[in-house]
């Protein structure tokens, strides 16, 4: 009896399971806040402009969905999936000024970290900040950067712009490699002196007149440089006329910009100031006419003379070349209008229009086709400040009006409401055809308008035809 009461005690076979991994499936599950922490690439990085409207509504109604998390291997902490670091900051607010639980335990969507996870939830990231607040374009090109860093990453190689335009798209996230292209020259020369404008809102179109300043004024520099001995190179004299205007970003013009610009650039020079600001003109009209000439066949071409061969005209070249680009411009005055272009206006908008009808296979479905149909809503309603009273939705087309039709009193919000819900009357007369006035649509409104029918028609077709 005393050898048996001496035997040791009963061990399992196993040593113990470890924690339970990750569903591989999508699976709901509640989760505090202690355990989530925000996605540290999140492209925003400036105060959600609705931030307090948020704040309100998750106050009254709660999260009206539950925000999608995920988990990378071996980490302890779950993080948002796409978007939703806003809605994270808000219940944290929320939880440490009321203490009610309702804000500390969240429902929400766990998905399964993917095998090209970080590319996944930056591109998400992006996509849902655009659809539901829109980001400044220092911010978007900050994201697209990173993601350049990260495909070059997964797949061991550079990449171009064209690259990285096409396996964005891929992703879900369509952008136009020329609007790549304004984003890095923003990030690599304009956000080192000016980083206050920029994350201030300043535009693409704005980032654009400056990009061509750049560099027309660079070539100018460069040429009348040319002999000179000393170390001052243009970036240090572009980066000095900048950086003052961004301790008062309220002061900041760009024809006062270009002024301090072309200023210093005939004080180190010892040039003219208006020979200066003539050659930096038409250059810049150059670059203009070049990034906006359609491809040409082979026998429409310009010859371009042989390397080493002989300029055609040797006397004062730059002065018949000013000549010359005088002559244009009065000629194009007074010369009668060609055959007008398919899209004269070039339209600031998140996803560029360069054909109203075409539909590219990666946009042919419900999902993305509502996303862009809603974002054009959105634009259209931003052009008369009222793009916080659209709400995008995942049914539908993609948006809904988040104020009473018969409370609405814009013509433009009205059509947008109309086009989502029968029975709406709207005054298209003044809307559609008076251009110049207040209720008119301005052309670049009217064309995201276009487009934004278009692809209606198609999720249509695709949902009831399919």
């Amino acid at each position: 009896m005393a050898e048996q009461l001496q035997v040791p005690g009963f061990s399992p076979a196993q040593a113990p399971e470890a924690a339970l991994s990750d569903p591989v499936a999508d699976t709901p599950m509640v989760v505090t806040l202690e355990q989530l922490r925000p996605y540290e690439l999140d492209p925003r990085v400036t105060r959600n402009p609705r931030y307090g409207e948020l704040k309100e509504s998750i106050r009254e109604r709660g999260l009206d969905a539950p925000p999608s998390i995920t988990r990378r291997q071996d980490e302890a902490f779950f993080i948002i999936r796409n978007g939703g670091n806003t809605r994270l900051a808000i219940l944290w607010e929320l939880w440490r000024e009321t203490q009610e639980e309702r804000y500390f335990r969240i429902p929400c969507l766990f998905r399964p970290w993917p095998v090209r996870g970080e590319i996944v939830a930056l591109t998400g990231h992006l996509a849902e900040s655009e659809l539901h607040s829109r980001l400044t374009f220092i911010e978007r090109a900050l994201g697209i950067e990173k993601s350049r860093e990260l495909y070059e990453q997964e797949l061991a190689r550079r990449i171009t712009q064209s690259d990285l335009a096409r396996l964005l798209s891929a992703d879900g996230y369509p952008i136009a490699q020329s609007h790549i292209s304004r984003m890095q020259d923003a990030v690599q020369f304009l956000l080192p002196a000016i980083p206050k404008i920029l994350y201030g809102g300043l535009g693409r179109h704005q980032v654009e007149r400056l990009a061509t300043l750049r560099r027309a004024a660079e070539r100018t520099w460069d040429q009348h440089r040319s002999g000179k001995t000393d170390t001052l190179v243009f970036s240090d004299v572009f980066q000095d006329a900048l950086a003052p205007f961004d301790n008062q970003p309220e002061q900041y013009s760009f024809p006062r910009l270009q002024d301090e610009l072309i200023g210093q650039m005939a004080e180190h020079l010892g040039v003219d100031y208006n020979t200066l600001a003539l050659d930096i003109s038409i250059v810049g009209s150059r670059q203009l006419a070049l990034t906006r000439m359609p491809e040409t066949t082979e026998s429409t071409a310009p010859t371009l003379p042989l390397p080493g061969s002989p300029p055609q005209q040797p006397q004062k070249p730059v002065v018949i070349e000013r000549l010359a680009a005088i002559q244009k411009m009065v000629a194009e005055q007074n010369e009668p209008a060609g055959e007008p272009l398919s899209l004269p206006v070039n339209t600031d908008s998140l996803y560029p229009i360069n054909d109203l009808w075409r539909i590219e296979p990666s946009l042919d479905v419900p999902h993305r086709l509502r996303i862009h149909i809603a974002q054009f809503a959105r634009e259209i309603a931003g052009s008369i400040g009222q793009e916080n009273d659209l709400q995008a939705v995942d049914h539908s087309y993609g948006f809904q009006c988040s104020a009473d039709a018969t409370l609405v009193s814009s013509n433009t919000l009205k059509l947008l409401h109309a086009m989502v819900t029968p029975g709406i009357s709207v005054e298209l007369h003044t809307l559609l055809i008076q251009s110049g006035t207040a209720e008119g649509l301005d052309d670049d409104s009217l064309i995201k308008l276009f487009r934004l029918i278009r692809l209606a028609r198609r999720l249509h077709q695709v949902e009831h035809f399919a």
